[in-house]
């Protein structure tokens, strides 16, 4: 009896221990680009990269932090694209996948294929922007980093349907629906208090979605002060990037590498492009897990 006491203490400390370890592995990368984005530039010259830095210095926040304005605009811009971008395409995903979810619903397979055939094929890219920039007149304005491919997901419809269909008893629509209850008010008053676990999932996809992308922003918009902080940041590696092949060939862009941070310039762009969503992530995660294995099998 003493050794199967033990034996069960010890197997959940084991599986507690792996865990605990696998959560300070997971968060190892993310340390080491933040000590090496504080590192002088001399330091990971002469002995690469290290949790441990030999010689603290901020320069490469200095380079990046230079303009200040500059990169409060764009986080400006990227925290409303965000913003909006998630609260419209999680309404219009929710508004879509409930319809496709009820049985009753005319033509809902060829609904459905619609959706499931977005995935396997597009218009391809030419008139897709002709599209946006000709027909919508998208140009130069902020609505150009919300919609075009952001939008709307085939994914996360099909996966909203699935948790509609499988988490949401018939019961309780056909409930609310005997004590005169309309279709707006069983969505909004039933359906969504229900379908927290997968509102806040699709609402983590597309807030990662908008807060990185930076495609659109390179493609539609030409105005410096509509920029978004990847396309921002992305600008400036690219920046560094020409300059560095550019220094063998003139002396005085060689001068001016030299007293520029180039490798921790490169980690300080990725803290500054991630930072927030590192402090977001938490107030999803009890949703996550629930919001992706719901509807994946029917009990």
């Amino acid at each position: 009896m003493k050794g199967m006491n033990i034996s069960k203490r010890i197997g959940p400390a084991f599986i507690h221990l792996f865990f605990w370890g696998f959560t300070i592995a997971s968060l190892v990368p993310f340390l080491l680009v933040f000590m090496v984005s504080i590192s002088s530039e001399d330091s990971i010259l002469k002995n690469g990269y290290s949790l441990f830095p030999s010689q603290i210095s901020f320069a490469a926040y200095q380079f990046l932090f230079n303009d200040f304005s500059e990169i409060a605009k764009a986080y400006g811009v990227t925290i409303l694209s965000t913003l909006v971008g998630t609260v419209v395409s999680l309404l219009i995903t929710a508004l879509f996948a409930y319809p496709l979810s009820r049985p009753d619903l005319p033509f809902r397979r060829t609904l459905s294929f619609y959706i499931f055939f977005t995935m396997l094929f597009g218009g391809g890219m030419v008139p897709w922007y002709i599209t946006y920039v000709n027909m919508f007149d998208m140009k130069n304005t902020i609505f150009a980093m919300i919609i075009p491919n952001l939008l709307l997901s085939a994914f996360n419809v099909l996966l909203m349907r699935s948790f509609f269909a499988s988490s949401i008893p018939d019961s309780v629509i056909e409930s609310a629906t005997i004590d005169g209850a309309g279709e707006l008010r069983i969505f909004f008053k039933i359906v969504v208090p229900l379908s927290l676990p997968i509102m806040a999932t699709i609402g983590l996809f597309n807030t990662l979605s908008y807060w990185n992308d930076w495609y659109n922003c390179m493609l539609f918009i030409d105005k410096p002060e509509l920029y978004n902080i990847q396309y921002l940041m992305t600008k400036t590696l690219t920046n560094i990037q020409y300059l560095l092949m550019k220094s063998n060939s003139t002396a005085q862009v060689g001068e001016l590498l030299a007293k520029m941070p180039q490798e921790t310039v490169r980690m300080a762009l990725a803290v500054v492009g991630i930072a927030p969503l590192l402090f977001a992530y938490p107030f999803f995660q009890k949703y996550y897990i629930s919001g992706i294995t719901s509807g994946a099998v029917k009990g």
